[in-house]
């Protein structure tokens, strides 16, 4: 199932500062987030759906991008981040 109008909405609500700011990178990471956990919990029942491990695949990649980005530029909020979102231990 994917992610509805309204969870969209409240994840970038939260992170992002807004609802309708949706190009900021702490409100795209932590869309992409939500994404990765949703498709790690299919692909616990579903071990041979290979091409959707390729996606899940290039998610992180590009999670991990941003967030190579945002440590770049914005150190504190890197860290703040990602503890909300408990990554990165």
């Amino acid at each position: 199932m994917p992610i509805t109008k309204e969870k969209k909405a409240s994840i970038f609500a939260e992170f992002g500062g807004k609802t309708t700011n949706t190009g900021s990178i702490e409100g795209q990471i932590a869309l992409l987030t939500e994404r990765i956990a949703h498709i790690s919990n299919h692909l616990q029942s579903n071990k041979k759906d290979f091409s959707t491990h390729r996606g899940l695949m290039q998610l992180v990649g590009q999670r991990k991008r941003l967030l190579t980005y945002l440590q770049k530029h914005n150190l504190n909020g890197y860290r703040a981040l990602i503890e909300k979102l408990g990554i990165r231990k």
